[in-house]
């Protein structure tokens, strides 16, 4: 599966966190979530934190799924 990539987060007054991919605003984080948000994104890879937040990380693997025979109608 490739890492991801092309997401950045702007850090905003009042706590407010901002991520976006490639451009797009993917979510905004506020209060607490922000501040956890911010000490993760120090600690690891910012893009693996990223997109984990945004939950666009479940890549690569839907259409094996699709297939197995348990999703199969």
């Amino acid at each position: 599966m490739p890492r991801p990539h092309g997401f950045t987060y702007e850090q905003h007054t009042g706590g407010n966190v901002r991520i976006s991919h490639h451009g797009r605003p993917a979510t905004t984080l506020n209060g607490p979530r922000a501040a956890r948000f911010l000490a993760e994104v120090e600690t690891s890879d910012p893009q693996l934190v990223m997109a984990r937040w945004t939950g666009n990380y479940k890549r690569g693997n839907e259409r094996t799924a699709r297939d197995h025979p348990r999703n199969r109608r």
